[in-house]
């Protein structure tokens, strides 16, 4: 399959681009401060894909400390893909595999040792997505969404040279 989209990080400027996919694709929406504030605290995570001259999508992350999914014990450092999202018209084309494997590299930067996030249940494709780049289902917290929906929480460990692996 040829790449037809490049990735680099977010900037300020992408911000009305980004809120739009995001109001596009997902029920739920943030506010320009919290894509902001992740932004600044995290940079190696929040990613752009850009297609046809224009932002198509996007991943936004933060690093969070906790107990670990798998065999560690004690408190580490976890990578959180917050929203992650691509146009209808530019899926299918290995966008959204991109931005979770560079954001995942992007989370080695901070120590991370393990990655999760939540996904509807009922999501098939991103489910599937996601198995297919390593993670498992851990937990289902239920009434999880606004409207009532269960989320699966999945979780993979992060070794090195992710992209490479892949």
């Amino acid at each position: 399959m040829q790449k037809t989209f490049e990735m680099r990080k977010f900037n300020i400027n992408d911000l009305q681009r980004v809120t739009y996919i995001n109001r596009v694709c997902l029920p739920e929406n943030y506010t320009d401060y919290f894509f902001i504030d992740l932004h600044h605290r995290f940079p190696e995570t929040f990613l752009v894909a850009e297609g046809d001259e224009e932002v198509v999508g996007y991943i936004m992350c933060r690093i969070e400390t906790g107990l670990s999914s798998f065999g560690f014990r004690g408190l580490i450092k976890r990578g959180h893909i917050v929203s992650v999202a691509v146009l209808p018209q530019h899926r299918g084309k290995g966008v959204g595999q991109a931005l979770i494997t560079k954001a995942m590299d992007g989370m080695q930067l901070y120590n991370a040792k393990q990655c999760f996030l939540e996904v509807r249940v009922n999501n098939t494709s991103a489910v599937n997505l996601y198995k297919k780049l390593g993670f498992h289902v851990t937990r289902t917290i239920r009434s999880y969404y606004a409207d009532g929906e269960d989320a699966y929480v999945m979780s993979r460990e992060i070794h090195q040279n992710i992209s490479k692996a892949n």
